[in-house]
């Protein structure tokens, strides 16, 4: 029964399928973990991609370094039980404090503007050829850099920055699992101090990160 509970309490699943996982893995608390995991991540995706309504949410914030940096970030869910959990709101912080340390331009991939995906695959294209691919090999350099250019600049391919085995998407999809709705993240904005006036620039973001490691 400890085993049990300390199974649940790490996966957030319920008491029988920690019971299951534990008989399916012949007691291996490692396995059972993964096991549930996983089976976590395939309801949370299949819920993720539902056409539930996500109304209810919070909009939260993150204040760094006396004031120099500042994000807001819209993060909806199904209910207000869903929202006043400890579980949403914590994701909730380490979303928007990911934002204020990596900097994403967008959401996700859906939300990058055509205009400015096709003059980036043309700057990729060129960087191939310059050295020396064929075309045929150059486009398909041009596709895995442009996943690249995505974990660079969208939030939800990004590598979480208090765990870089994680995409902020798998932080997501792990909360969808424990509390059992969907949640989606609607919107950010980030303000850096100075940022547009032209003066010596400081790495805000780095000692963010630096911060953030610290911990």
């Amino acid at each position: 029964m400890s085993d049990i509970m300390k199974l649940k309490e790490a996966t957030g699943a319920g008491v029988l399928d920690c019971k299951k996982a534990l008989d399916e893995t012949n007691g291996d608390y490692e396995k059972a973990v993964a096991l549930l995991r996983e089976k976590g991540k395939a309801k949370a995706l299949k819920k993720g991609n539902s056409d539930r309504i996500t109304a209810e949410g919070v909009v939260g914030s993150y204040i760094h370094m006396g004031g120099k940096i500042g994000v807001l970030v819209e993060i909806n869910c199904e209910t207000d039980f869903a929202q006043k959990s400890d579980k949403f709101n914590q994701l909730v912080k380490d979303v928007a404090m990911h934002i204020a340390a990596a900097n994403p331009k967008y959401v996700n991939a859906s939300e990058v503007p055509a205009e400015v995906l096709e003059h980036e695959k043309e700057i990729l294209k060129k960087q191939a050829m310059e050295e020396g691919k064929p075309a045929a090999i150059a486009e398909r350099m041009v596709e895995g850099r442009i996943k690249k250019y995505y974990q660079d600049y969208c939030l939800m391919d990004q590598p979480f920055v208090k765990d870089g085995s994680k995409t902020i998407a798998d932080v997501v999809n792990e909360t969808v699992a424990f509390v059992g709705e969907k949640i989606t993240i609607r919107r950010f904005v980030r303000y850096e101090m100075g940022e547009g006036i032209e003066k010596p620039q400081e790495d805000f973001a780095a000692e963010v990160s630096k911060t953030i490691a610290a911990k």
